[in-house]
């Protein structure tokens, strides 16, 4: 079985036993586990946001890797073409390219979620600086309502208190009376307040739960895109072993054909120089004016078992040579 079916076969294994997981436990989801009892406390929207800002850099460290794996098959590919023919080249071309294919597809994929991100983000920071503001207007709100309710009632207190003439208790009755409307202003602006307050609550909720499932849907894109692009990329280098292997095969099976002396013998007919060696150089005799073959020695004669004796041997025509 080759590689690239194996990393088949593993990854249905794989996408079946996430599958069995959905059926038999309960899934937890970022909008149901990231609240805060704080109105104004954002740590758990933070913390979603620090985990895709995370998993943002998850995908620009693998796009790195891929493009700098890439650029080194293409320098490996451009010195196998001093030593290896065509085919090899071709190969590790085709490798280098699909990484590079690779490569941009990571990098169209994050920006496309980080254009998302960023103007859901943007849309969640007004709410929570509207929210904030809306919290400090009402807390303050509540205060001038607590203290024209304490004016009210110490001027209530007065009156009742007061034994004095019937000016002074005409003024006493009249300030009470206007704590009591300035109460009543207080009152009616606090809970104006309170239920503007509520409904921009609603309506952060109702965002912030859009949002964690907007999150949670581009983190689990992002987990698949890039579990995806690492199985491609590795399924890429096995298969890079096995075509390596294969054009292995097909050069061990030309050896196999190799015949040593079959090949000795085709360069000896392809390139031979001629059959004949060159002939002797002749000796030349200056006086004579004729060319005599140099003699050979002539043979020794054995006097005896244990003893030679050199023979000479003198040229009629010149020179006497002694061996």
């Amino acid at each position: 079985m080759t590689s690239q079916g194996r990393g088949s076969r593993l990854w249905q294994k794989c996408t079946q036993t996430d599958n069995n997981c959905h059926f038999s436990i309960k899934m937890l989801h970022f909008k149901d586990f990231f609240w805060s009892s704080d109105l104004t406390c954002t740590s758990g929207y933070g913390v979603i946001v620090q985990y895709l800002n995370d998993g943002k850099r998850t995908c620009k460290e693998v796009e790195e890797f891929i493009r700098a794996r890439a650029s080194i098959e293409e320098k490996y590919a451009k010195d196998l073409l001093g030593l290896s023919k065509k085919h090899i080249k071709t190969i590790s071309g085709h490798i280098q390219i699909t990484m590079k294919e690779e490569v941009k597809k990571m990098e169209e994929f994050r920006e496309k979620q980080k254009e998302a991100r960023k103007k859901l983000e943007q849309h969640m920071e007004a709410l929570h600086k509207h929210k904030s503001t809306q919290l400090k207007r009402t807390m303050e709100s509540k205060r001038m309502y607590e203290q024209k309710c304490i004016d009210k009632e110490e001027a209530e207190q007065n009156v009742n208190r007061s034994s004095s003439g019937t000016k002074h208790m005409e003024k006493l009755c009249a300030k009470a009376q206007q704590a009591k409307v300035n109460a009543v202003e207080a009152d009616r602006i606090y809970h104006q307040s309170v239920m503007s307050l509520a409904k921009i609550r609603d309506d952060w909720l109702k965002e912030h739960i859009k949002a964690c499932e907007v999150f949670e849907k581009q983190a689990a894109d992002r987990i698949n895109f890039v579990r995806n692009t690492i199985w491609t990329h590795l399924n890429l280098l096995s298969q890079q072993c096995v075509s390596t292997d294969e054009l292995n095969e097909e050069v061990r099976k030309s050896l196999e054909k190799c015949d040593i002396q079959e090949d000795i013998e085709h360069f000896v007919k392809l390139r031979r120089t001629g059959d004949k060696p060159p002939a002797p150089v002749l000796y030349e005799n200056f006086y004579s004016g004729q060319r005599v073959p140099p003699k050979l020695p002539p043979p020794l004669i054995k006097a005896c078992p244990s003893t030679h004796r050199a023979a000479g041997v003198q040229d009629e025509a010149y020179s006497v040579v002694h061996f």
